[in-house]
Order: structure tokens, then C-alpha cells, then sequence
């Protein structure tokens, strides 16, 4: 199903770019899409140091890695301690899955799990409610039901 989605939503936005795709020439997001939707790795509790090169030396004794990226906070410029490594095949992310999981790399224990399609987010600015009271008038909410 979010394959279904992820497609979908590629096919939406590259009409409404005034990108029609042909049967001939589809794009390479779309294909890039296709070919890493069951083989992408989540790999998190990762150390600071680890890059997207030394995360894809990690994994590359598994299998074809096509891509491997850690996730760098962008305030600070540093790791934000999790990553995503791209398989070319889904046997092998799953051989690297299970081989991995819980295994050191740089010094700490990893988690490695299939990657799981992020729901998509709401548009605008704002939370919602975010339930501290407050309000107009100073009137505070009862929270106590959560």
C-alpha cells in the first residue's frame, strides 16, 4: 500500500510540475522510488562519527549498497544518530537486517530495520491543540482526561 501511495504521489506531482511522464521516459525519482521502497534500511543509534561513506562500508559486504545516508541535524550541522542505507535488492537488505541488528558499528550498538514510509504531513504553521491551557481570557483548560 505505500508503495501504491509513494507512487501515486510521484505521478500527482511530476502532472502538476507540467512534467507529464510517457510510457518512454519515466523519471528517475520515480524509478529510484521503485527500486528502494521493501530495500531501504532505517539503521538508528548510531555514534557521531559515522558518515554516509563509513555507514555504507558497513553494509556493502551484504550486497549492492546503491546509496547510504545519515541524517544530520540541520542547526547544528551534527548526526541526529540514525540513517538510511538503500539496498539494489530486498533479499539483500533482509541478510543485512538480520546480520546487523544489534551488532557495534564505531563503538555502539545499532538498530537495523526495514524503513517504514514517513505518513505524509499536514500542510501550514501551527501544532493543532496542544493542550497547556491558556486561551482567551485567561480561561485554562481542563486536561485532565489527555
Amino acid at each position: 500500500m505505500a508503495f501504491c501511495n509513494k507512487l501515486g504521489g510521484l505521478l500527482r506531482q511530476s502532472i502538476s510540475t507540467g512534467n507529464a511522464v510517457s510510457a518512454n521516459s519515466p523519471t528517475p525519482a520515480m524509478l529510484n522510488a521503485i527500486r528502494c521502497m521493501s530495500s531501504r534500511l532505517f539503521v538508528g543509534g548510531l555514534s557521531w562519527g559515522t558518515d554516509d561513506q563509513s555507514l555504507k562500508e558497513a553494509f556493502t559486504s551484504f550486497g549492492d549498497v546503491v546509496d547510504a545516508k545519515v541524517i544530520i541535524d540541520r542547526d547544528s550541522g551534527r548526526s541526529r544518530g540514525f540513517g538510511f542505507v538503500n539496498f539494489s535488492d530486498e533479499e539483500c537488505a533482509k541478510e543485512a537486517m538480520n546480520a546487523m541488528d544489534g551488532q557495534q558499528l564505531h563503538g555502539r550498538n545499532i538498530r537495523v530495520n526495514m524503513a517504514q514510509e514517513r505518513a505524509p504531513r499536514s500542510g501550514g504553521f501551527g501544532g493543532g491543540s496542544g493542550g497547556y491551557g491558556g486561551g482567551y481570557g485567561g480561561q485554562a483548560r481542563d486536561n485532565d482526561g489527555f
